[in-house]
């Protein structure tokens, strides 16, 4: 097969997904994008541009099926897999307070944003391994999106708060694990983030930031996501498995 490096990322028709897809085929990567959807996103036209060849698997990573597509697709047409970005999620269909959230909003959530990840990343993980005995000098490597709400606490989307506080104990797991192997397993802690996702309580969070919400008074951009994902990419933290690169215009400190 080729010699360029090939990234899997899930979620990446829209949103943090798409700037990581677009930055990653700037570095030179060939890309495995996937969406739920059916319809081919247009980032794969963009990624081209940019000369990336680009795959696509529609379908939720929450089911087997589409996690085992997205694999075999990697090694029918490229042969191999570098970096895989679990970006892929979800926030509730409709935020209740928890002591109303329902037990099928739990499912759906944990299952995109938690179960879909931890078993896709098995599946690559265990073809890391297999690539590692052939190829000894390749970089490899996992980045999971996680999110500040993996510690901060939201009562009206508590199955989101859970999810993202696995994907911070998963990305623990699986460096430890994989250490051996010289994959590096790495976690990125969005702030709060100018997407789809976000676009609903927007006001709120224009007043918020106003307000010195965060110490860099802005909202964060998928592109400043996607620069966290380029760094690590192009292996500038490669003795630092495990660890979490926080975007979040400085939300994580604490301040009198």
């Amino acid at each position: 097969m080729g010699d360029r490096p090939v990234a899997i990322v899930t979620g990446a028709s829209r949103g943090i997904g798409r700037s990581v897809a677009l930055e990653l085929a700037s570095l030179g990567y060939d890309l495995v994008i996937n969406r739920a959807r059916e319809e081919q996103p247009d980032v794969l036209e963009e990624a081209g541009a940019v000369g990336a060849s680009c795959e696509f698997v529609a379908g939720s990573i929450a089911e087997a099926a589409t996690r085992e597509q997205i694999v075999k697709l990697a090694k029918t047409q490229f042969g191999r897999c570098d970096l895989l970005v679990n970006n892929a999620g979800a926030a509730p269909a409709k935020r209740l307070d928890i002591l109303e959230a329902s037990e099928e909003s739990f499912d759906r959530v944990l299952s995109i944003n938690l179960k879909g990840p931890y078993f896709l990343t098995q599946l690559v993980a265990n073809w890391m391994i297999e690539q590692r005995k052939e190829h000894t000098d390749r970089s490899l490597r996992i980045i999971n999106i996680g999110s500040i709400s993996a510690y901060t606490s939201s009562p009206s989307r508590g199955e989101y708060c859970i999810s993202k506080a696995g994907i911070a104990m998963m990305t623990k797991l699986y460096a430890d694990r994989l250490a051996e192997y010289d994959i590096g397993v790495f976690e990125i802690s969005p702030g709060i983030i100018e997407t789809d996702m976000t676009r609903a309580v927007k006001e709120k969070y224009d007043r918020l930031i106003a307000e010195g919400l965060t110490p860099i008074r802005r909202w964060g951009k998928p592109g400043d996501v996607a620069k966290a994902v380029a760094a690590i990419a192009e292996g500038r933290l490669d003795f630092s498995t495990g660890s979490v690169i926080n975007v979040d215009g400085g939300f994580h400190l604490r301040r009198l």
